[in-house]
């Protein structure tokens, strides 16, 4: 399979992309507080932090990466798939309507993934074949190339402060296992995602894994502690997102008892990435971040960062 690798992650300082100020400070008092010895210690076995993946590892505008993944791979086999035409999931992406597909939200994407019928490996490979190619419309770089140097580097930071980092996202678990470990350097144990059921089959004495046209998990919204609950059994003491579709998730994790830590990524870079979800601009649907949520993230405690003057680089090239 192939794999895929970006420039490796600074480690003579703690955080270098980040700007000295209120969010790099949070960051470093909350690992300080829970790493040492004393009344808001935190033995390593529960020091679970996590994240989710669009909008708060990696770039998500003008349309979820995955979005475009499955946008280009049925124009690929449709072909092939001629009666794909007559099924009301496909109709979106056929007739290029960008806001009603992305309006469909992770269900209306799982209901074309699901129509692929591929083995489980043969999935896999079809990711890593798309995104050794893909470029993104505007930046010109690979997908994997727009993945956020400062959180590349948070995640080094807890890691080497004895921290398990997983991610919970409303993608595809199968779209993000097959290269997180290369790029965030989370194995695919450590992902959590919405996922189409699985079958195993013996195709001439050969034992797969067949993916079936049939929704298993929408991990999103309220599913994510959901699913939290359910892979890794124990509840977060730190959680990373960037929309309302990660609020639960830091409701939940903040929720516990002793010293907790919850992070927003705020996009208003323009510049060198995207300004949205500042209440003047639209986003089509992708990363919503309400008033509400960033209310909630006040009341709350939450650390909100905001990308133009908190993060003194966006992607590991240098190029945002």
């Amino acid at each position: 399979m192939n794999t895929i690798q970006t420039s490796s992650i600074q480690a003579d300082e703690a955080l270098p992309s980040w700007a000295e100020g209120d969010a790099k400070q949070s960051i470093l008092d909350f690992v300080d507080a829970v790493t040492k010895e004393g009344d808001e210690f935190v033995p390593m076995a529960e020091r679970i932090a996590v994240t989710d993946n669009d909008g708060t590892l990696w770039g998500e505008q003008p349309m979820y990466v995955q979005f475009v993944f499955v946008r280009d791979r049925v124009m690929a086999l449709i072909p092939h798939n001629p009666e794909w035409r007559r099924k009301e999931c496909f109709r979106a992406v056929l007739e290029n309507d960008v806001e009603t597909f992305v309006a469909a939200g992770d269900k209306g994407l799982l209901d074309i993934l699901k129509e692929f019928g591929e083995t489980t490996e043969e999935y896999a490979q079809a990711v890593m074949d798309w995104l050794t190619t893909a470029r993104h419309p505007t930046t010109g770089l690979r997908y994997t190339e727009m993945v956020y140097q400062p959180m590349l580097e948070l995640l080094k930071y807890l890691r080497t402060h004895g921290f398990t980092t997983y991610i919970i996202s409303g993608g595809g678990i199968e779209f993000m296992r097959p290269w997180t470990e290369s790029i965030y350097d989370i194995p695919p144990e450590q992902v959590v995602g919405s996922s189409v059921k699985t079958e195993f089959v013996d195709r001439e004495g050969v034992p797969v894994l067949v993916r079936l046209p049939e929704v298993s998990f929408v991990d999103d919204g309220p599913g994510k502690p959901v699913g939290i609950n359910q892979h890794i059994g124990r509840r977060p003491i730190a959680a990373f997102g960037n929309s309302d579709g990660d609020k639960e998730m830091l409701e939940w994790t903040t929720a516990g008892s002793g010293r907790r830590f919850g992070l927003l990524v705020h996009h208003t870079d323009g510049d060198r990435e995207w300004d949205y979800d500042n209440g003047e601009t639209t986003t089509d649907g992708v990363g919503e971040l309400s008033p509400e949520t960033l209310s909630e993230a006040g009341e709350k405690g939450w650390t909100v960062v905001d990308m133009k003057t908190d993060w003194t680089a966006v992607y590991p090239s240098g190029k945002g």
